[in-house]
């Protein structure tokens, strides 16, 4: 017996002193193999989520940001109260509901550009007003870019906003242009482009000379002297000579400079750079217009809003801005006859056809 108990001593004096001495408190559970000591003994030095500490840097950053920003105002409102008041006009009235347009159409495109992804959907498969949605959101992003490289600097809105202000048409993106800029700034881009217009015919006319073809070739100068006389070109003509732009010199890779120069100029495209990207870039948009046609014969004019209509008819080479509902859709409807038409290939007829059927369309046809 007394072996025993020395033996039992013996064992419990390898265990350690805490088995001999009293057990205090409540037995703690021992922990699960592989998961973290918070999660088991849920002890409230551990936080269940970071999502309280990230709301509350969030917010502490905000208020930074509105102090800095309100500290920022009053030193222009003592300093430069004449630009205060442009500056406050331009915060408090344009950019707001500017950004918000512009934060629509962010989440917009996102979702078109999501549903591309799942679906493995093409550009060209998508429907009309989702193409045309892209289209117009990629020229604002390109028109963006220089603006925001200039307001990269710390307190460089100053400079930006006094750009903005005196130079609106160039620098702003169209969503911050109020209705009456809207108006105002395409009527001034279309004059712009209808400059180019002449320039346009005038050298379709000197290719035409050069064509061997005795037939063809009348053809194509009868219908560049109607046109620079004054009348609208019909349908059944500009088919009549659609195998001439197929093949040279009316391809758009084999026209001289100075006519791709004047095309490019219709299409609102940069015309100071060298040939190649000139053609390059005229060619893509064109077979971009091409495919936006296709869309628009799937869905139908009958679809379009009165808005959705004029911005069609101007992509294509007509200021519908002042004309009625049915001019639009008459010359829109006589467009898509001809772009279902032609081909690819033949993507040179329908860049000379924004200048020869929209040239004249305010006057009577003969």
């Amino acid at each position: 017996m007394a072996l025993s108990r020395a033996a039992a001593r013996g064992a419990l004096w390898r265990l350690g002193p805490a088995a001999l001495g009293p057990r205090r408190g409540r037995m703690e559970p021992l922990p699960v193999l592989g998961a973290p000591r918070c999660q088991v003994f849920r002890s409230p030095e551990c936080p269940l989520s970071s999502r309280a500490t990230s709301r509350a840097l969030v917010a502490a950053v905000a208020a930074v940001a509105r102090r800095v920003n309100a500290r920022y105002e009053r030193y222009l409102e003592r300093s430069f109260p004449r630009f205060y008041v442009l500056y406050s006009t331009f915060t408090s009235v344009l950019c707001p509901t500017g950004i918000q347009a512009l934060f629509l159409e962010v989440k917009e495109i996102g979702r078109i550009r999501f549903r591309m992804s799942r679906q493995r959907l093409k550009v060209q498969q998508l429907p009309y007003r989702d193409m045309e949605r892209l289209r117009q959101f990629r020229r604002d992003a390109l028109k963006a870019i220089p603006i925001g490289i200039i307001a990269i600097p710390p307190f460089a809105n100053f400079l930006v906003i006094v750009l903005m202000y005196f130079f609106p048409r160039q620098l702003l993106i169209r969503y911050f242009w109020t209705p009456q800029q809207q108006l105002e700034f395409l009527d001034v881009y279309d004059s712009i482009r209808r400059d180019s217009y002449p320039d346009v015919v005038q050298s379709l006319a000197l290719a035409a000379q050069s064509l061997p073809e005795p037939r063809p070739r009348e053809l194509l100068q009868q219908l560049c002297s109607q046109v620079q006389g004054g009348a609208r070109p019909r349908l059944a003509q500009l088919l009549a000579v659609r195998s001439l732009f197929s093949g040279s010199p009316l391809m758009l890779n084999r026209l001289q400079v100075d006519h791709v120069r004047a095309l490019s100029q219709v299409l609102f495209l940069t015309p100071h750079l060298p040939a190649v990207l000139l053609r390059h870039r005229l060619l893509s948009h064109i077979l971009e217009i091409r495919h936006l046609d296709q869309a628009l014969l799937r869905l139908g004019l009958g679809q379009l809003s009165e808005e959705e209509l004029r911005a069609a008819c101007y992509l294509r080479g007509l200021n519908a801005t002042h004309l009625g509902r049915a001019e639009c859709w008459a010359w829109l409807e006589q467009w898509l006859q001809l772009s279902c038409e032609l081909q690819a290939s033949e993507a040179s007829l329908l860049a000379h056809s924004m200048v020869l059927l929209s040239l004249n369309y305010s006057r009577p046809s003969e």
